[in-house]
């Protein structure tokens, strides 16, 4: 059985976030609600951060539900 995933992207990273792993602990909202909102469509709106805050941020999901991906720069 697949897992339910959705990407989200700025150009430099793209965040992969699974619904079906997370455990709403709420340390992503608690961290960047800016980026993270729940009452929003879509709930990740990466204009509101850097990249860098981004990922730093994702590194404390506890379930895994997010992660992210550097994408490769553009020749």
């Amino acid at each position: 059985m697949s897992l339910n995933t959705h990407k989200y992207s700025n150009g430099e990273i793209t965040i992969i976030w699974k619904p079906d792993v997370c455990i709403h602990s709420g340390v992503c909202v608690r961290g960047l609600g800016g980026v993270f909102d729940p009452k929003r469509k879509p709930w990740i709106d990466m204009s509101q951060s850097d990249s860098e805050h981004i990922m730093e941020q994702i590194k404390k999901c506890p379930s895994g539900a997010l992660s992210y991906i550097v994408n490769a720069p553009n020749p």
